[in-house]
C-alpha cells in the first residue's frame, strides 16, 4: 500500500495540497516571512495525531457499547529548543463526558489505539515520548 500527496508552493512561505478532496493550505508566522494564511506544518502534525487516536478511541468505545455524550483532546508538544526544533514529548488529553462511564474501558480502548491501530502514533513513538492523561466529566 502507498499513499501519496502533492504539495504546491504558492510563494513566499506558502504550501497548498488537496487531500481527500480537501484543500489545505499551510503558512508561517510573518515574523519568519509568512503571512499566516494557513497553520503550520508541526501544528498540523499534532491534529493529525488526535484525529488519528481520536477516531480510534470512539470507534472502539462504540463496539464496547459505551457512550460517551462528548469527546475532546489536547496534545501539548514540547519542542526542542534549537534546530531542528522537533517535538520531543507529546502529551495527549483525552476528556470524556457522560454518566458512569467505565474508566477501565476507556483505558482500554486509549491503549488500544496508541498500541495497535493508530499509526501516526507508531510512526512517531520511537522518536517522540508519547503519554496520555484521562479526563472525566460526569455533568
Amino acid at each position: 500500500m502507498k499513499d501519496a500527496i502533492n504539495v504546491k508552493w504558492t510563494g513566499d512561505m506558502a504550501f497548498e495540497t488537496v487531500v481527500d478532496e480537501h484543500k489545505i493550505l499551510m503558512d508561517t508566522k510573518p515574523e519568519v516571512g509568512g503571512k499566516n494564511s494557513g497553520p503550520r506544518p508541526k501544528l498540523l502534525l499534532m491534529v493529525s495525531l488526535a484525529g488519528c487516536t481520536g477516531m480510534d478511541v470512539i470507534s472502539i468505545l462504540k463496539k464496547m457499547k459505551v457512550v460517551v455524550t462528548g469527546f475532546n483532546m489536547q496534545v501539548i508538544g514540547d519542542i526542542a529548543e534549537e534546530h531542528p526544533k522537533r517535538f520531543t514529548a507529546v502529551k495527549l488529553v483525552y476528556e470524556f463526558t457522560g454518566n458512569d462511564l467505565p474508566v477501565d474501558k476507556i483505558r482500554h480502548a486509549i491503549e488500544l489505539s496508541q498500541e495497535k491501530y493508530c499509526g501516526v502514533i507508531a510512526t512517531l513513538k520511537e522518536s517522540v515520548k508519547i503519554n496520555y492523561e484521562i479526563k472525566i466529566d460526569e455533568s
